[in-house]
């Protein structure tokens, strides 16, 4: 019922009877009780289609409730910032990494959060992290090579200093709920994020796919050209030395009046990597994350139609690639999104 007044304010209580199926006295008591909780509110008289009693909008209360987001995914600082329950932003701040690895980071990721606890003017619903590396269901980093971390029990490391519930996933994965939440992406569809490497985040019918090994998403190591430039895994021609953003603007440094074409060609190989995981999930929505000057234009439109050329029959349509209107927020805020889901059950 939650999730219904959620993401339709206004809406009515004989709606959400027609919507969810429960009867009107079970949503006249789910009401009241997230009413005393400071959850739910009434937003005024609905408009009426026929003559009768007056009914009242219901909405989810955007002013008694604080969620605090942190993206751990750059490569100078780490950001967050404390959100309303919509995913506005009440305040935001920033710390150097400085090359903090280990134990370090830990301690400087566990300040910024007791920073941005202090700031809240609410009460705290818990804390989302997205972070870089490969992360279990539990929130555990299985590793980070980022942070130097190994099976690092991240979640439960920064919930004894800061005395919070704090929930944990990788990065790529928290901006594809975001793209859900906040950017009306559909239940089934994959985000790529092209930045430091090459991730995606995978949603199937609203679920985050982890795999067996948390591993799902990891796309940067797939090998797209054979005897390839080398890579930092020990491997030759992955996908990340071609399209991650350092290997697309070292290319084109050397070579800058061969930009769109260095583009197309990193696109093209982002297409490659990608048909045979659309074509065995059946996926056309694909969001494109990533620096826009890089990702729009040659390269995006290179990845497009390649994947078409290989993909497209009489029994599939096109696939879209799209780039995400949530720009360098996506991560955070799909940190906000993973506490609602964790917290409230929205999705």
């Amino acid at each position: 019922m939650l999730r219904t007044v959620y993401h339709n304010p206004g809406v009515t209580r004989a709606e959400i009877a027609r919507r969810t199926g429960l009867t009107r006295v079970t949503i006249s008591e789910l009401v009241a009780k997230l009413t005393d909780d400071a959850l739910l509110g009434e937003t005024g008289i609905a408009e009426q289609a026929r003559p009768g009693k007056k009914a009242f909008g219901l909405a989810v209360r955007d002013d008694t409730t604080d969620i605090v987001a942190l993206d751990l995914s750059g490569s100078q600082r780490i950001r967050g910032g404390v959100y309303s329950l919509s995913g506005h932003q009440r305040y935001s701040a920033e710390r150097e990494i400085g090359g903090a690895t280990g134990a370090d980071a830990v301690e400087l990721i566990a300040g910024l959060v007791g920073d941005l606890i202090a700031a809240c003017r609410h009460r705290l619903l818990g804390v989302g992290v997205g972070t870089p590396g490969t992360v279990d269901p539990s929130g555990r980093v299985l590793i980070s090579r980022s942070f130097g971390w190994h099976d690092l029990d991240l979640p439960g490391q920064l919930s004894a200093r800061t005395g919070t519930d704090v929930q944990v996933m990788n990065d790529a994965n928290t901006a594809v709920l975001a793209e859900q939440m906040f950017a009306g992406g559909p239940a089934t569809l994959l985000r790529v994020q092209i930045a430091l490497g090459v991730g995606a985040g995978l949603l199937i019918d609203g679920q985050v796919m982890i795999g067996q090994s948390a591993a799902a998403g990891e796309i940067g190591h797939l090998v797209v050209q054979h005897n390839g430039a080398p890579c930092l895994c020990g491997k030759h021609g992955c996908l990340e030395t071609w399209a991650s953003t350092p290997a697309l603007a070292r290319r084109i440094q050397a070579e800058p009046a061969r930009r769109d074409e260095i583009l197309a060609e990193g696109g093209r190989r982002l297409g490659m990597a990608l048909v045979p995981v659309l074509a065995m999930l059946d996926i056309d929505d694909v969001v494109l994350g990533g620096e826009g000057d890089l990702v729009t234009g040659p390269f995006a439109q290179a990845a497009e139609q390649l994947i078409n050329e290989r993909l497209r029959s009489e029994f599939r349509d096109a696939v879209t690639l799209r780039s995400s209107v949530l720009g360098a927020d996506a991560t955070l805020l799909g940190a906000v999104a993973l506490v609602l889901r964790t917290s409230l059950g929205l999705c």
